[in-house]
């Protein structure tokens, strides 16, 4: 019988981070990582399809790309949560332009808090999650056990 609420996971020292940038942000992002190549480069980056491509050709850092956005890349990123592949997610959003796929940014966001997963959508969020102590070290954190909250809910139902 699960008793837990809580599982406890852990973030490794070499964290899997999601680095994604709506079309008017892609370039201060591209400049971030540049500035924090140093730090990105320790840890395993992947990326929405355009963004991906364009951080790995303009600054020379291996990014893993999975599909653009609006073609599910946003799902596939929230998926790789779900699944305890990402550990934390560098996302640049556009708050002034409308997304076509805003139901999937939303969706992603939302998986993210789920997961209690760090994600910065702004440079300055961003440059104080990497310049943490944290992005060198072993990190510990609670989140709902899911298996629980399944199990429990099945009785009810």
């Amino acid at each position: 019988m699960l008793q837990d609420e809580y599982v406890t996971l852990t973030l490794k020292k070499k964290k899997n981070i999601a680095l994604i940038a709506h079309d008017n942000k892609k370039q201060t992002l591209i400049e971030w990582c540049r500035q924090h190549k140093a730090i990105l480069e320790n840890h395993i980056l992947c990326g929405t399809g355009t963004t991906a491509r364009m951080i790995t050709d303009q600054t020379g850092l291996s990014v893993k790309g999975y599909n653009s956005g609006p073609l599910g890349g946003d799902q596939q990123i929230g998926a790789k949560i779900v699944e305890g592949g990402i550990d934390l997610v560098i996302f640049f959003s556009d708050p002034l332009t409308a997304q076509p796929h805003d139901p999937d940014v939303k969706a992603l966001l939302r998986i993210a808090q789920v997961y209690d997963i760090p994600m910065a959508c702004s440079r300055s969020a961003a440059d104080f999650i990497i310049s943490s102590p944290l992005m060198e070290s072993t990190y510990e954190h609670q989140v709902i056990n899911f298996n629980k909250n399944i199990s429990d809910r099945a009785k009810t139902l």
